[in-house]
């Protein structure tokens, strides 16, 4: 029996091994701050894993432990396979929740896994046009896309960006300006290349030769996990 205090917020942040922290650690900030919230580290065991780049950490909750209904579930980039129990889980919570956050490649599992599946999403700009392949509607150049309960958002300050958001939505505009304040979230980038529009070609062609072995990895994923979730539904 489910025993959560039904006036708290249910948070669910799903980890994995090789999951990309700066992806999750936005949605976590916003949230620690905020009364009556309880925060979920979703996975489907406690045991130690390690996020990418080398953090290790554990989850606070298991698959079987989870809220049924949560306020919000967020996923971020990884480049884990995922099992069969991780995708059902997945598809299950996130058509439960009142609102879904997918964080850079976290958007793509969430298209992979057909939750995105005629919404308007984006991701970081190397993995943004892989979404239609899943049915999404891709959105190029914003750091932050809402279609309904689904907030997508570009990697790390994306995670501030949609974690705000999504508390105006739950708790109203002034518990956001709250929680921005508290944080003190007034981001002032020292060189201006935060994304493809603001670099430039040159330097945004040169960023992705040099992580492009990891890009590949973040569509692997999502090709496996749609192909593995077909597997399970067949």
């Amino acid at each position: 029996m489910n025993t959560q205090n039904s006036n708290k917020l249910q948070i669910g942040i799903f980890v994995s091994p090789n999951c990309y922290i700066p992806d999750i650690i936005g949605v976590y900030t916003v949230f620690s701050v905020v009364p009556d919230c309880d925060i979920h580290f979703i996975w489907e065991n406690t045991d130690l894993i390690v996020g990418y780049p080398n953090f290790p950490m554990h989850a606070t909750t298991t698959f079987a432990e989870c809220p049924p209904d949560l306020d919000v579930l967020c996923i971020g980039a990884s480049t884990g396979t995922l099992s069969d129990e991780a995708l059902e889980f997945l598809v299950d919570r996130g058509s439960k929740a009142k609102y879904l956050i997918g964080i850079c490649g976290g958007s793509l599992i969430l298209a992979a896994v057909g939750l995105l599946k005629g919404y308007r999403a984006t991701a970081t700009f190397s993995l943004v046009e892989e979404l239609r392949n899943f049915g999404a509607i891709p959105v190029t150049g914003g750091e932050v896309v809402v279609d309904r309960n689904r907030i997508t958002a570009s990697p790390v300050s994306g995670s501030f960006d949609a974690a705000l958001i999504v508390l105006g939505k739950l708790r109203g505009e002034d518990a956001g300006k709250e929680a921005e304040l508290t944080i003190e979230y007034a981001p002032h980038p020292p060189y201006g290349t935060g994304s493809p529009e603001l670099a430039g070609h040159e330097l945004t062609q040169r960023v992705l030769q040099k992580y492009a072995l990891a890009f590949d990895e973040f569509r692997k994923a999502a090709r496996q996990a749609s192909e593995r979730l077909a597997t399970v539904k067949a």
